[in-house]
């Protein structure tokens, strides 16, 4: 069996309250997902996250929130062979004027910020939608302490 990892991230800027930044799949047209790719060999959680950003959505200005992590793991066939793969998240935020500036990829036909409960509606697989449920309540709790310094 063949072994893959990848890192991607939960994007999102702060309004009256987050708003997330899904991408619609090109060969998966009712598939919402979050940025990810393949980590190159020797390079770091991080520096996949930021590379795979910003050839995904051409985000450039990333803030990585620290202290976020969820890793989803999956198997799937890929002509006839068993993969499992592994998947690392992180949290980015971004500054609110660069909501707008996203220019999505060709493996993307869409994408869209959303509010928690607009993405739970669109977001099917239940491993994302628990990613973007923790994201949103590590956001919370985030938020409230830098309030408090």
């Amino acid at each position: 069996m063949k072994n893959e990892k990848s890192a991607g991230a939960v994007i999102y800027y702060l309004d009256s309250e987050p708003k997330f930044l899904l991408l619609q799949n090109t060969l998966k047209t009712t598939y919402w997902e979050f940025p990810k790719g393949k980590i190159e060999e020797n390079e770091k959680i991080e520096e996949t996250v930021k590379r795979e950003v910003e050839e995904e959505t051409n985000l450039k200005h990333l803030e990585i929130i620290p202290g976020f992590s969820h890793v989803l793991r999956w198997f799937f066939k890929l002509h006839g062979e068993l993969i499992s793969k592994e998947a690392v998240y992180l949290l980015i935020r971004i500054r609110n004027e660069d909501a707008d500036k996203v220019k999505i990829s060709s493996e993307h036909q869409k994408f869209k910020w959303m509010s928690l409960d607009e993405a739970k509606k669109e977001v099917k697989i239940k491993s994302n939608l628990e990613l973007l449920e923790k994201a949103y309540n590590f956001i919370f709790e985030y938020e409230k302490q830098k309030r408090l310094f």
